[in-house]
């Protein structure tokens, strides 16, 4: 299941969350980020080793200036609390799910 997080509690949720995290700043008018929504619904549900967590950037825009996001979607991936990637735009089910396998 996906979760969503907002200023007030996303530090608490990455602090929290399972060991790997995926944090996917979005927008509802984007295209792109409509297009992922159901990937990243279904890599939610791939695995239990990590949690995907979705950041609405126009309700959130602190969040995304403190990530330095200035394109949607943008996803940024969390092991252990700390930023280890990043990635813009569109990607398949397959992409993504090996790049969290390889990570975990």
């Amino acid at each position: 299941m996906l979760k969503y997080a907002n200023d007030r509690d996303f530090d608490e949720i990455v602090k929290d969350s399972k060991p790997l995290v995926m944090i996917d700043f979005f927008a509802t008018w984007c295209g792109p980020c409509t297009k992922l929504h159901p990937v990243l619904e279904k890599l939610a549900a791939a695995s239990e080793a990590y949690d995907i967590v979705k950041v609405d950037v126009d309700e959130n825009p602190a969040l995304a200036d403190k990530f330095n996001v200035s394109a949607v979607p943008t996803m940024i991936i969390f092991k252990d609390g700390i930023s280890i990637g990043r990635a813009e735009g569109y990607y398949d089910f397959g992409t993504l799910k090996a790049k969290l396998d390889e990570l975990i």
